[in-house]
């Protein structure tokens, strides 16, 4: 994110803008009752390798499709793996992110994760957390990440976010990590994720920003030409992945956000030697990061399009390209920033009204430790910001589907032909009052499990107050509790999670059972 301004994480110390003619609104398909804005015809999209058309990006038939996820961030810090695995198994986490609704990652790293003496830490194997990712290096848990992703029907954007863990740089090369190291890491990527369409493509470099130029023609300073360089040079690797180009902070005089200004896409776009490869990212951020003049303007929030129009927002309008905002978030402490977000979100296009003919997105970010944004995760790495996913509702949109990415070390199942599916129940939060609870529900069997239940019962009194991914009934103190529209498919393998609240804490743990059909 933007760089100069995040503070320490824990773990670490243009002209007129014209309509597309004939785009208006085009939801992908018949809207699914209690779907969230999912549609029938979309929730099948996204097979394959992914490529663009207009300001469209279409999966392998031709589908349309949206991105609409979440960064986890950590391999590009000092931990050389994503963060929270000291707290929590990392198929958990996505088997969380998947509940919730997202359905594309944005993983960060840095160019250190290549180096043969990287070792990655602060990952917790107790209780048989993480177990499959003991004794590998960095690269192998990308591996292993990307396979359990992909399995679960969510995609991968990988993001060279820094040329070392010690922090973002300007331009996309230093003198210890020369733009020859850059573009030779990009292509061994290339090379690792080829025919693992899980990774559907890579985001060169973290928000370029001044003296970074754009359209100036100094090959040192230029990155839109870098871009291209480092562009052609993964696709000479893999044809197949998507080019993610993300802005400057500067253009003609007129600065913004780091990695946010792509107003010179307009006089030079970047030239790609394979067609319908590139999208084009843009960074936004609130007053929790930093004061910009577009905040005090006495017309905020109805400004802001305006704002956006001009930085990048006319690229998808004028059907040039996909736009992806790969980052965006907010501790949502203040008002302003509270307007800000409800702005935004509008902007980039309700799936129910809009479906994949949006903007594509990543939100910063997953994870708590994020100094001035704050994540979808709590402090504890396992309670939801219910507020601040809530804002992102309209937005979100159909899953992928499973595969893509293969597992490396499936679990055999029960037995051919099963249908099978087991829980575990554990408290992720206890106050007294009041306590939190989240529930994993794994397909044990070897055939998909198309809906589940589970049931507990408390030995004393306990009464849910909320519960997100699920419906739920009580009698007395038997819980029963079904999956939402989003999260009952569940294939060979895999997971997803349900979370709760209930009243009052301390109370024993139960024993749920699991039912499939």
């Amino acid at each position: 994110m933007f760089g100069s301004l995040r503070r320490a994480l824990c773990a670490v110390a243009a002209g007129i803008l014209l309509p597309l003619a004939g785009a208006g609104a085009q939801p992908a398909g018949a809207v699914e009752p209690g779907a969230g804005g999912r549609t029938v015809r979309a929730a099948e999209a996204g097979a394959g390798y992914w490529h663009t058309s207009g300001r469209q990006i279409l999966d392998a038939a031709g589908q349309p499709v949206r991105i609409a996820g979440i960064n986890w961030f950590g391999f590009e810090t000092g931990n050389n793996v994503v963060h929270g695995l000291w707290s929590r198994d990392y198929k958990s986490m996505i088997d969380q992110m998947r509940s919730l609704g997202y359905n594309t990652i944005r993983i960060p790293f840095s160019d250190d994760i290549f180096k043969s003496s990287t070792v990655p830490n602060s990952i917790d194997f107790s209780g048989g957390k993480n177990a499959d990712l003991q004794g590998l290096g960095s690269l192998g848990v990308l591996d292993r990440i990307v396979a359990y992703a992909g399995q679960s029907g969510l995609k991968v954007v990988l993001d060279r976010h820094r040329p070392d863990a010690g922090g973002q740089s300007a331009l996309w090369y230093t003198a210890a990590v020369p733009e020859s190291t850059w573009i030779a890491n990009l292509r061994t990527l290339a090379a690792r994720y080829k025919g693992q369409d899980t990774v559907v493509g890579i985001d060169l470099h973290n928000e370029p920003h001044d003296p970074a130029c754009w359209g100036c023609g100094d090959t040192a300073r230029d990155w839109r030409l870098a871009a291209q360089r480092a562009g052609n040079a993964v696709l000479s690797v893999n044809p197949d992945l998507l080019i993610f180009v993300e802005g400057v902070q500067t253009f003609n005089g007129v600065a913004g956000w780091w990695g946010g200004n792509l107003m010179g896409v307009a006089q030079y776009p970047v030239q790609l030697d394979v067609p319908g490869r590139l999208v084009y990212s843009a960074h936004d951020y609130a007053t929790s990061v930093a004061q910009q003049s577009w905040f005090s303007d006495p017309t905020f929030p109805a400004n802001m399009p305006g704002i956006w129009d001009k930085y990048w927002g006319y690229i998808f309008k004028q059907n040039i390209a996909p736009v992806w905002v790969g980052e965006f978030g907010t501790t949502l402490q203040s008002t302003t920033d509270q307007r800000w977000l409800a702005a935004l979100v509008d902007y980039l296009r309700p799936t129910s009204t809009y479906g994949s003919d949006s903007f594509h997105w990543t939100f910063w970010s997953w994870n708590p430790n994020s100094g001035d944004t704050g994540g979808i995760l709590k402090d504890d790495w396992s309670t939801v910001d219910t507020v601040k996913d809530g804002y992102l509702t309209s937005i979100k949109a159909p899953g992928f589907p499973t595969g893509g990415g293969g597992d490396p070390d499936p679990d055999p199942g029960p037995g051919p032909g099963t249908a099978a599916c087991a829980a575990t129940y554990a408290v992720t939060s206890d106050w007294g009052g009041g306590f939190n609870a989240e529930v994993k529900v794994t397909n044990t069997g070897t055939t998909p499990v198309n809906s589940w239940k589970i049931t507990w019962t408390w030995p004393t009194t306990r009464r849910i107050t909320s519960m997100w991914n699920a419906a739920y009934t009580q009698s007395g103190q038997t819980v029963t509790a079904t999956n939402a529209t989003h999260n009952g498919t569940l294939t060979p393998g895999g997971s997803t999670t349900f979370g709760f609240g209930g009243t009052p804490g301390g109370g024993s743990t139960p024993t749920p059972t699991c039912t499939a059909t």
